[in-house]
């Protein structure tokens, strides 16, 4: 077996140890099919909504009883990974928000009455201002995520 070992050339290959710019990586990953960001761009949009419906489905949570809105801290934190993995795949950070504004477009329909005037985000004392919450701590962080590619671009 050690015969056969110095046929072969030593090193590595030099595209593999050479550091390429954030820009150049985000071209080389959709290369071979433009399409693929389109997907991926459209499934993080979805997955927005997801993390706007469980946010606000889980927003009436207690701990016994006191109200504890936890799932809008989560939901922040889901939004902000789903920009960052956005912002992974396009270098336009317009669309890299992408999963904050379908978030946005989903609570803003979710706070309309329903069509029998039922209403998802409804409440008693401290339940009344969860919306307002659930919108800050849901949007802030993603925010936080924008503001910081646009200071490293």
């Amino acid at each position: 077996m050690g015969a056969h070992v110095h046929r072969f050339a030593v090193g590595q290959r030099p595209d593999l140890t050479t550091i390429k710019p954030r820009a150049a990586q985000i071209d080389d990953a959709g290369a071979t099919d433009p399409s693929i960001r389109i997907v991926i761009l459209a499934l993080l949009a979805v997955d927005g909504v997801l993390s706007a419906v469980a946010g606000a489905l889980l927003l009436p949570a207690y701990i016994g009883s006191i109200p504890f809105p936890i799932s809008a801290l989560i939901s922040g934190l889901v939004n902000a990974a789903l920009v960052w993995a956005a912002g992974r795949w396009t270098t336009s950070s317009r669309l890299a928000a992408l999963p904050l504004w379908t978030w946005l477009l989903t609570l803003g329909a979710m706070s309309w009455p329903g069509p029998a005037h039922n209403v998802i985000f409804g409440g008693r004392g401290v339940l009344a201002y969860a919306p307002l919450l659930l919108l800050a701590a849901g949007a802030l962080p993603p925010g936080w995520v924008l503001w910081q590619r646009r200071a490293k671009s």
